[in-house]
């Protein structure tokens, strides 16, 4: 899947969290540990067991669950996602929903998290420090599948056109995979090249890839 998994930390008060944790819980809070920094958090951008763990093509994906199991930390998600979330990971009482616009603070580092529907319900975008960390809504190359439970091709549209349209240009993309030979670019590179930001119109859009 190539999946990336981000931590984002103060370094003056040694406080991380990390989004879309999954795979290897205690690969990445070794790499936490080993940088002199204490989890205490965890942000989701949706709900897909490759983000955030659980049974997936007949392969069970560690993720928030056995995250729990390690270390006591709220899990920060969406409102709409809360439920989905809760479905494929067990997590619920460590969940603590999020509104579009809120900022979530890692020591003094605001991260404001951006309400993305479309590749799911919930999904969400942080923004933090010059950096749009986009999960599924985003890639470089391309944007998330709207054909899955809960997916939405016109919800998708408004959030790539509308939703993130605050973002600015000189924003680095950081997506949810590597789905292009880079893993990152600016936001204005991405409009500038991304074919699915090439329609003039929602129809137009949905004509294209509303399925």
């Amino acid at each position: 899947m190539v999946n990336f998994v981000y931590l984002v930390g103060d370094r003056r008060t040694g406080e991380a969290m990390v989004i879309d944790a999954a795979y290897d819980i205690a690969g990445l809070l070794d790499v936490v540990a080993a940088d002199d920094m204490r989890l205490v958090g965890a942000l989701a951008t949706h709900y897909h067991p490759d983000h955030v763990g659980g049974a997936m093509a007949g392969f069970e994906i560690q993720g928030l669950r056995e995250l729990l199991e390690q270390t006591s930390v709220p899990v920060h998600v969406q409102a709409d996602e809360a439920p989905w979330i809760t479905r494929v990971t067990d997590a619920d009482e460590e969940l603590v929903t999020h509104e579009s616009g809120d900022v979530v603070l890692v020591g003094d580092v605001p991260i404001q998290l951006i309400h993305t529907p479309g590749h799911t319900p919930g999904s969400q975008c942080f923004l933090v420090d010059g950096r749009l960390i986009a999960g599924d809504t985003l890639f470089l190359e391309g944007c998330g599948r709207t054909d899955l439970p809960g997916g939405d091709p016109a919800q998708m549209y408004e959030s790539l056109t509308q939703r993130l349209s605050q973002v600015p240009d000189d924003t680095t993309l950081y997506p949810g995979h590597l789905y292009s030979a880079e893993p990152s670019a600016t936001m204005g590179e991405t409009r500038r090249w991304n074919y699915v930001l090439a329609p003039r119109s929602k129809a137009e859009w949905l004509a294209m890839f509303g399925g």
